[in-house]
């Protein structure tokens, strides 16, 4: 087994694996999010109830961790073991239906950039400014203002729906590249899959965009 996963095919396994935890993690925290359409209660309250649970918060925090670290490395060395079997110094570009797509030729730029934009976020809502309020007589962390306080600055905006942008990119691109490592992708079912892993990710950027955006742009 441990054989496997040192293999190509293999480490494309565990990376279309950890890529499926990240994905279900992603749209879940998407459709979370959203109850800032709600009311500040409702988010708070989601927040709170999830932060209270700590045997469920650290058992996710620890799965997220080990995955996103498995997905990179894999990344890395698939990048490097495909560079090097290319010898680009001598390859001829391809045009046409052969050459990679947008989406495929820079994986690995996105991916960096969606890692930075991971830690950015973290550091901003997770461990950023901690306001209180009172919900139902209980006493939590008010993430509605410190959401509207960043949602409100320019260049946060900016980067916020650049990596996004990305991020749809490198989902969609990931979905049908999971299906395929996964040897499902059958020429017949190829344009289905890759309508519906385009569908998944215009769903998961569009929701994240549209709370920023609507704050940035409404809430004053």
């Amino acid at each position: 087994m441990l054989q496997f996963f040192k293999s190509t095919i293999g480490r494309k396994y565990l990376m279309g694996i950890t890529g499926l935890v990240w994905m279900g993690f992603i749209l879940g925290h998407m459709a979370g999010n959203m109850l800032i359409f709600v009311s500040s209660d409702a988010l708070n309250s989601y927040a709170h109830a999830i932060v209270s649970n700590k045997p469920l918060l650290y058992g996710t925090e620890a799965v997220l961790i080990f995955a996103l670290i498995i997905h990179v490395f894999c990344a890395v060395v698939l990048t490097l073991q495909n560079r090097e079997a290319r010898n680009s110094r001598y390859a001829i570009a391809t045009n046409g239906e052969k050459s990679p797509v947008w989406a495929s030729k820079y994986m690995a730029v996105q991916g960096s950039l969606v890692f930075a934009f991971i830690i950015l976020h973290l550091i901003t809502f997770k461990y950023g400014t901690y306001y209180e309020t009172t919900v139902n007589g209980v006493v939590m962390r008010d993430l509605h203002r410190l959401a509207l306080e960043v949602f409100q600055i320019p260049t946060y905006i900016a980067w916020y729906v650049l990596c996004l942008i990305l991020l749809m990119f490198h989902l969609s691109h990931g979905a049908a590249s999971i299906m395929q490592s996964f040897g499902i992708l059958e020429r017949k079912m190829q344009s289905g899959i890759k309508k519906a892993a385009w569908i998944y990710a215009i769903v998961v950027a569009g929701g994240f965009l549209s709370q920023p955006l609507y704050v940035f742009l409404f809430y004053k």
